[in-house]
């Protein structure tokens, strides 16, 4: 039985056997440098580790085509293949793919149950960039975009918020809910990045306009920036929301020595990200779902950091060799302008 009154941390031997070619930088070393370093600290300890189920084709449906997830079991059953140039799927992927939306639809239910509870989904494949009818980016399907439909339809929550602070714009969670007010998406990216989305001006439409945030970021911004952009737009956007259930897509390639990323995050960083969160939200159940992130020790230091921030637990960890020499980040006028013209669009729509 889970303890309520502890963090969570969801975990899955499947979530390794999702296998990728030898230089894919999406591989099951990433979890395993994760928990390497998890098992070092009290926050291994301090957490609960209930075990996710994978879920059912109905519960995917409610975020996918049922013609998109029976490709992706077929293409499974038949000996594997791809879904792009970038998100293999191999004999074993669609059971582990509904395993990982599962470890989401988990971190939901055991934060929901904790009364405003903290829950971390350690998952492999990633979910952010696949949409209601194509896998890709390394993902296959959306488990934000599962949690999120979850805690609306099972739990009868009335707002659910998903801060995705992922290095590639979470285009995939966007197109699933673009019409839909009752989930209010806000990503934090690097711009003219993959996908290629997350304009500003991309808002949401109909009945969801004003429901869709795009923080478009130039290369090099780092954690002074970034922690500028959450006290001028994400913070007041939390609070202006009032969400019931809020949804990190916790991706680590914002990090300064990621090969996929520009950015100049630092695990301490991500750490200050997630105590503010905490902080403006402290009473709203979370659930974390790991995205990307690809250096290793960058991963695994800054999921340690987030998990300190969002729990108050003291890793007692700090990221090795320093921040590895002297990070150039860009100028500060650079965040301080972002923060000025997203202010002025989000405006529109909610009191910041």
């Amino acid at each position: 039985m889970t303890d309520p009154a502890r963090p969570v941390l969801i975990t899955h031997p499947d979530y390794r056997r999702h296998l990728t070619s030898p230089r894919h930088p999406e591989r099951p070393r990433r979890l395993e440098a994760i928990e390497g370093l998890l098992r070092r600290t009290p926050l291994w300890e301090a957490c609960t580790h209930p075990a996710p189920e994978p879920v059912d084709e109905n519960v995917l449906a409610q975020v996918h085509t049922r013609e998109y997830i029976k490709m992706v079991e077929q293409i499974s059953d038949s000996g594997g293949g791809d879904l792009d140039p970038d998100t293999p799927v191999s004999v074993v992927s669609f059971e582990v793919a509904r395993r990982a939306a599962g470890g989401a639809v988990l971190a939901v239910d055991t934060a929901i149950a904790g009364g405003g509870g903290i829950a971390t989904a350690l998952v492999r494949p990633p979910g952010h960039h696949a949409g209601p009818a194509q896998g890709r980016g390394f993902c296959i399907f959306n488990n934000a975009a599962v949690a999120a439909r979850h805690a609306l339809e099972f739990h009868g929550l009335g707002r659910v918020l998903i801060l995705d602070w992922d290095v590639h714009h979470g285009n995939g969670t966007q197109e699933i809910f673009y019409r839909d007010p009752a989930v209010v998406m806000c990503s934090l990216h690097q711009e003219n990045w993959y996908p290629g989305t997350g304009a500003m001006e991309e808002i949401g439409e109909g009945p969801g306009e004003g429901a869709t945030i795009n923080i478009p970021l130039p290369a090099g911004v780092g954690d002074g920036g970034y922690a500028h952009l959450f006290e001028e737009v994400v913070l007041p956007l939390i609070r202006a929301v009032t969400p019931a259930m809020l949804v990190l897509s916790a991706g680590y390639d914002a990090h300064h020595a990621d090969p996929l990323g520009g950015m100049a995050m630092t695990a301490r960083g991500f750490g200050h990200l997630a105590r503010l969160v905490r902080a403006a939200a402290a009473k709203v159940p979370i659930a974390v779902l790991l995205e990307g992130g690809y250096d290793l020790d960058g991963l695994a230091y800054s999921v340690a950091a987030t998990l300190e921030g969002l729990t108050g637990v003291d890793a007692g960890v700090a990221e090795p060799g320093g921040e590895r020499g002297e990070i150039r980040e860009a100028p500060f006028a650079v965040a301080r302008a972002r923060a000025r013209a997203v202010r002025h669009i989000v405006g529109e729509h909610w009191s910041l």
